[in-house]
């Protein structure tokens, strides 16, 4: 039986926050943003929400009818490498395969030393610096996961850019993540356009393996004993 798609729009938006949210408290990226669980259940639905309302803005969610899943993706020209100026967490949540957290420090998610992190203190008014004072002013990482990830995004050719898949925690392995790919994969197909996405997991790196995505470069690893991210590149096929 196919899954019924949509377009999502301002409507959904409520309910695209919540599925994010409840698919992600649990991921390993999140889990490193907002070590700490009740911090996290506070902070993570404004980091959900944000990044919703840059893509209904800015790009398009894909969601299935009975509001089950939902993708977001974006258009990224040839020579932009901010990838949507923030974190580009692969978003699957293991659709077809959920694993476990990894391992992450317990702290309070918010980094006291001016490290070598990557991050630009001199220039504040940028995307992820907005994005951390709008969602989590005291975190660091909120900030330094959407360097992290732009620094890794190919910037050289236009692609697709899924930024995020996330499935209700009770739907997961029932393929819905394949289901709301296949047919932005098929219209990247006909177009000749590569897609693109960071894996925050292996398992989910795997799916996505049998969807066409190889790892290009090296895979990022999150500091402060974070997870790993795996950049993944998709060729258009004939």
């Amino acid at each position: 039986m196919g899954v019924a798609i949509r377009t999502a729009g301002q409507g959904d938006r409520e309910r695209v926050v919540r599925l994010l949210d409840e698919a992600f408290q649990d991921d390993p990226v999140s889990t490193w943003v907002f070590p700490d669980a009740a911090h996290r259940r506070a902070a993570h639905p404004r980091l959900m929400a944000a990044f919703t309302d840059i893509v209904l803005a800015e790009g398009r969610v894909d969601l299935t009818e009975d509001g089950s899943a939902c993708a977001l993706w974006l258009s990224i020209p040839a020579g932009d490498a901010d990838g949507g100026d923030t974190d580009g967490d692969d978003g699957t949540d293991d659709t077809d395969a959920d694993d476990g957290t990894d391992d992450t420090d317990a702290d309070d998610g918010t980094d006291d030393t001016d490290a070598d992190d990557g991050t630009d203190d001199t220039d504040a008014d940028d995307g992820p610096a907005r994005l951390r004072d709008a969602v989590d002013p005291g975190n660091e990482r909120v900030e330094l996961i959407g360097r992290l990830t732009a620094g890794v995004h190919p910037a050289d050719r236009a692609h697709a850019y899924l930024w995020m898949i996330g499935v209700a925690p009770d739907r997961q392995g029932e393929g819905l993540g394949t289901a709301l790919m296949a047919p932005v994969l098929g219209r990247c197909d006909r177009a000749g356009l590569p897609a693109y996405l960071e894996a925050s997991s292996a398992r989910s790196r795997a799916l996505y393996a049998r969807l066409g995505f190889t790892v290009t470069g090296t895979p990022l690893q999150l500091p402060y004993g974070g997870p790993q991210m795996w950049p993944m590149w998709r060729e258009p096929h004939a």
